[in-house]
């Protein structure tokens, strides 16, 4: 195959194909992928392609897709060619014949958790044309029973992890809390837009292990005395009210924790108590960090929800002068509503606890950093600014 008929790893098709692939998104979506960059067709290009980015250059990697995903992706690619006429790559009929000799299924192996790359893709525009994409490597589970779901990626966390990669100067410069943060993903992405202080917090030990371990696997320090980031063991229905107090966050988030009508009225004690402080000491000036700090390089989009920090007991928006003389904490929440009862509930405590929660999903939409993400479903999220009012 000549060097000049080569796909481009950085057209939109190959970045979505690869994107999609190291996500480990249903791999129908990636004969779709693989089509489009073939024009139709998987062509011996295109399984040029397949294989040198996705399966040859991941084989030996620690953090790659199972074997088994990839055994599942290469009987589809092969299938495909096959009906298509066109004769399939040798190295595609070996790696698939390796893996139906050598591959058990990941449960049958005792196997239940997988890494996935999740990788942000930057719309090419002047204000981040440094930046192209974000990549954050995460163990997680594919075991949705058996009590593994604090390991899983959730879409509101998606969602919310695309709000702040959106609208970095909200957070940087901000002390973070996150309530129930399951594998981290937001709290990384947080690290990526230099929040001042990002805490993360979980009352399952084994999710809080996972959590610790994917922050290695993004290359951030915990526990020094220096440290930008912390991880804490926090059952909500133990948590003290001095211990809350002493955290004084910024902004507190929250991603698909409005589940359960039994830990609601912990969830809301929790919550009141970290927004009910105020904070004297002034609002930080924001910074804007460019590529060279190892940040992203986004300025206000369209729709701006800069202002959303600062709002005042009327819902009204204030100027940041006004709100650097009183500032409380606000919060954050992106929500799968799975029951309209449990949520009903939430909003029915918020209002005992004194608590204005803001529907702000139209309003305040992020920037769409997942287009190859085909599994992710916004339209099924709602976003909620909330404040003690």
């Amino acid at each position: 195959m000549e060097e000049d008929s080569k796909l481009d790893p950085d057209t939109q098709e190959c970045l979505h194909l690869i994107s999609a692939f190291l996500a480990m998104e249903p791999t129908h979506s990636l004969i779709s992928f693989a089509r489009e960059c073939g024009k139709g067709l998987i062509t011996n290009q295109v399984q040029d392609f397949i294989w040198q980015y996705c399966i040859n250059k991941t084989m030996n990697e620690d953090n790659r897709p199972s074997d088994l995903y990839v055994k599942n992706f290469l009987k589809k690619v092969i299938v495909e060619v096959e009906s298509s006429s066109i004769e399939v790559m040798d190295e595609l009929y070996e790696q698939f014949s390796y893996y139906m000799t050598s591959v058990k299924d990941d449960f049958e192996r005792g196997n239940s958790r997988v890494y996935k790359r999740i990788s942000f893709l930057f719309p090419n525009v002047s204000s981040c044309s440094r930046v192209e994409k974000v990549v954050i490597p995460l163990q997680c589970s594919v075991n949705m029973l058996e009590g593994d779901t604090g390991c899983s990626v959730w879409p509101s966390s998606l969602f919310l992890s695309e709000f702040i990669l959106s609208h970095p100067d909200i957070f940087s410069n901000k002390s973070c809390f996150e309530v129930g943060s399951g594998v981290g993903l937001v709290g990384i992405s947080l690290a990526y837009v230099k929040a001042s202080k990002i805490i993360l917090t979980d009352g399952d030990l084994s999710t809080l292990a996972n959590m610790k371990h994917n922050l290695e696997l993004n290359q951030l320090k915990m526990q020094t005395k220096m440290s930008q980031i912390e991880c804490k063991h926090l059952p909500w229905e133990s948590a003290s009210e001095e211990e809350l107090q002493g955290f004084k966050p910024d902004i507190v988030l929250g991603a698909d924790v409005i589940y359960d009508p039994l830990c609601l009225p912990d969830l809301l004690r929790v919550l009141t108590n970290l927004l009910s402080q105020k904070i004297s000491n002034g609002c930080t000036k924001d910074k804007l960090y460019d590529a060279g700090d190892d940040a992203l390089l986004l300025k206000t989009t369209p729709n701006d929800c800069n202002s959303l920090e600062s709002v005042d007991h009327d819902n009204k928006f204030v100027s940041q002068p006004d709100a650097a003389k009183e500032r409380q904490p606000v919060a954050y929440f992106a929500t799968v509503i799975r029951n309209m009862e449990t949520f009903d509930c939430f909003m029915k405590l918020a209002n005992e606890a004194h608590l204005s929660v803001l529907d702000i999903t139209e309003s305040c939409k992020p920037l769409n950093l997942l287009p190859y993400m085909r599994s992710y479903d916004r339209t099924s999220i709602r976003f909620f600014r909330i404040n003690f009012s």
